[in-house]
């Protein structure tokens, strides 16, 4: 395996420039990015003529499912979907069994990871009613933050008291991050649907249960709680118009409230529940066509900070039962990019925009060392995209362990060319080199 890679005629895609040059490769870093690069003799050449380089994508909201849940998924079976889909970093959810609610927890997590994971690492310490003490103590370079659910969860980690959410929000010493939805009123919802349908309530109706105002409720609180305390706070998969009004546009540089969507809520929309079903049910829910489009404007103009995949496998079997038993969650990391690079195509989103997005903004947010940036010295983590290479989802290529995804039989416009994690060829556009591992994530903090 080489880690000296001189790559040719690409086109780079960098904060907010497009231009042509050539970027060599070695000892895992960004070593030279220049026009009229000649070979050297230890070097693999690739001839990028009409390919776009990016900085890896940066997912900073995925769930891998390990430890307790490994049936539908795994580190290792996900971080190889990420390394086939551009995704070179990812930050890993806590609501795992056990959940990550401690020290002892969140290294095991790192342990794992680094036995198994294709591309680089990271992951969220927990917050629930009784761990304060463990999130005083946490040490800010040991994660990218505090995952707080504000709405439903699994386990112990739905936060609802209220004297414990004010010292979390007060007491944190990492950015805090939040799933906000109100869970009293979606359980009102849901109570309403059983006296109409029983047990049998459709796909449809899910938005309708979790509700926009529930989402709007809980992000109001949120912000106020980080605004009383000066905390730094970024919202998650934003999934509603409503919402938008309350974050600021512009760059992220300076901001202390953020907040992210996700790609599914750029790609699908109410409609689409007749067609896919329970396959596309998730929290917060995919909602109606002028929220996706509202979505997408705030994207564009920096209302929304970032965009991520809130990656969350199941079973297909689990995925066809009843409502209340159907999970909430949707494979994303495989297709995360070029689902995003669609609204490019479509002329919704410029590609400078959309790499800012993915890459720029949650290194930026978190604090990410030297990643996130096509520049010198930097990682090399980076993703060649052949834009006039269609590709047409089947279910037979799907690398995420449930072996399912809700784009299959769409075509992109788009491919992945090639991905490198720390210089090393993760993926070749056809096939994952399995030796590859990637590296634990470190936060200048």
């Amino acid at each position: 395996m080489t880690d000296a890679w001189l790559i040719k005629n690409a086109e780079l895609i960098n904060e907010g420039r497009r231009f042509n040059a050539d970027v060599r490769l070695r000892d895992g870093k960004i070593a030279t990015i220049a026009q009229g690069l000649e070979k050297e003799r230890d070097e693999e050449v690739i001839d990028a003529s009409g390919l776009w380089l990016l900085p890896g994508m940066i997912d900073d909201q995925v769930h891998f499912r390990e430890p307790g849940l490994t049936q539908k998924a795994d580190i290792a079976s996900e971080s190889t979907a990420c390394a086939a889909g551009g995704i070179t970093s990812f930050m890993e959810m806590p609501n795992t069994r056990p959940p990550a609610l401690d020290r002892d927890s969140l290294e095991a997590k790192y342990t794992r990871a680094s036995e198994t994971s294709r591309v680089n690492y990271a992951f969220y310490m927990g917050a629930s009613n009784d761990n304060l003490e463990a999130i005083r103590a946490l040490d800010p370079k040991a994660a990218p933050g505090i995952k707080v659910f504000m709405g439903a969860s699994t386990g112990n980690m739905l936060v609802d008291n209220p004297e414990t959410l004010d010292h979390i929000f007060r007491d944190a010493p990492t950015p805090i991050i939040t799933h906000c939805e109100d869970t009293p009123m979606i359980d009102v919802n849901l109570a309403k649907a059983h006296e109409v349908y029983g047990e049998d309530i459709p796909a449809r109706e899910h938005p309708l249960i979790r509700s926009r105002e529930a989402c709007i409720k809980s992000t109001r609180l949120a912000i106020s709680l980080a605004k009383k305390h000066g905390t730094r706070l970024h919202v998650l998969h934003i999934s509603t118009a409503d919402e938008l009004a309350l974050f600021e546009p512009g760059p992220i540089e300076g901001k202390k409230i953020t907040a992210e969507t996700c790609v599914h809520f750029l790609h699908f929309a109410a409609p689409d529940y007749e067609r896919l079903g329970f396959l596309i049910k998730c929290n917060p829910a995919v909602k109606d066509v002028s929220d996706r489009e509202a979505i997408i404007k705030a994207l564009a103009e920096g209302r929304l900070d970032v965009l991520a995949t809130d990656h969350a496998p199941h079973l297909l079997e689990e995925k066809a039962q009843k409502y209340d038993k159907a999970p909430s969650g949707l494979p994303l990391v495989q297709y995360a990019l070029q689902a995003a690079l669609e609204r490019v195509f479509e002329g919704k989103l410029t590609l400078e925009r959309v790499v800012e997005a993915i890459c720029h903004a949650p290194a930026k947010l978190f604090d990410v060392e030297n990643r996130g940036f096509l520049r010198e010295g930097y990682a090399a983590d980076l993703v060649l995209v052949d834009p006039k290479r269609k590709h047409t989802v089947v279910r037979e290529e799907v690398l995420s362990k449930c072996g399912w995804s809700p784009f299959e039989g769409e075509t992109f416009s788009s491919s992945i060319a090639s991905t490198f994690v720390n210089g090393q060829r993760v993926w070749d556009g056809k096939k994952v080199d399995e030796s590859v591992r990637g590296q634990r994530l470190t936060f200048d903090r």
